[in-house]
């Protein structure tokens, strides 16, 4: 491994602040976090920059907020802190589930939920459930705000849609629909997931009305199965079930990597989502 090239670090006190020195710096200035990814790429010789620019102190960047509706988590918020907070388990449980699942202690504590999503890195366990949760990303340069879909933000491997100068301030993680609960199943290699599937159901009268199914981890970009979450409403049998997890497995855009080949990880997404929509749909039954 490598050693770093010398660099500068620039503390951002505003989102204009940082938008400056991104746009002054242009390509040698990369935003800086939590810098679990950043830092490694740097060290392995994938990637050389002479300027970070430091967003943690940037206001609203670190801050976790129920606000009803949706669950506000700020770009700076660590995996450790939405794993072990009152407001996620009470109102998203299963979001703090997922972030129990990702890496480890070390990577949780210092890693944040924008970082991940930013460096979008297929194999990842964050942008396949904030796929299913039909999350939202606010994203700002200077003055200017859009929000993103969490389906329209990952664009390919390593590259989402943030402009230059753009940043990733806030994630918004819609409250559960009356009657739905969610689970995330996964299969890991060294920590980093080789199969990642995230299953919300939502029941009526004991039916399945609704199904939001993604696959990640096994393609480039994690998607939504749609033709699986058909086969899975009404009262789905294990041959329903069966047809959904073989139409998500076509549909996950399996790729041959270090974890397998595209047959064996087609394979991995069958056994999970059959798992994730029984969990799923036992949860949604809990709560009658």
């Amino acid at each position: 491994m490598a050693l770093l090239s010398p660099f500068e670090i620039h503390a951002a006190t505003t989102v204009a602040d940082a938008s400056e020195h991104l746009d002054r710096l242009a390509d040698d200035a990369v935003v800086y976090a939590g810098g679990t990814e950043l830092l490694l790429v740097m060290k392995l010789g994938f990637a050389e920059y002479g300027h970070l620019v430091d967003i943690k102190t940037v206001d609203g960047m670190s801050a976790l907020v129920g606000r009803g509706d949706h669950l506000a988590i700020g770009a700076c918020v660590t995996h450790r802190q939405i794993e072990r907070s009152e407001v996620v388990r009470r109102g998203w449980p299963a979001l703090a589930e997922m972030e129990r699942m990702v890496a480890n202690v070390r990577v949780r504590t210092a890693g944040t939920l924008g970082g991940n999503l930013c460096f979008a890195d297929p194999h990842s366990d964050p942008g396949t459930f904030l796929l299913a949760a039909e999350a939202s990303l606010l994203l700002r340069k200077g003055a200017a705000t859009r929000v993103v879909a969490m389906g329209d933000f990952v664009k390919g491997p390593y590259e989402t849609a943030i402009e230059p100068g753009e940043l990733l301030t806030e994630i918004r993680v819609p409250a559960l629909p009356s009657g739905a609960a969610m689970s995330h199943h996964k299969f890991s290699v060294h920590e980093r997931p080789a199969a990642t599937v995230t299953c919300l159901v939502r029941l009526d009268g004991g039916h399945v009305v609704e199904v939001r199914l993604a696959v990640g981890s096994v393609g480039v970009v994690p998607v939504r199965a749609r033709g699986a979450e058909q086969e899975l409403l009404g009262s789905p049998d294990d041959a329903a079930i069966a047809r959904a997890a073989e139409s998500a497995a076509a549909a996950s855009g399996a790729v041959e990597d270090a974890n397998g080949a595209p047959d064996y990880k087609r394979q991995l997404v069958r056994v999970l989502v059959g798992r994730a929509f029984r969990e799923a749909r036992e949860r949604a039954a809990a709560k009658r």
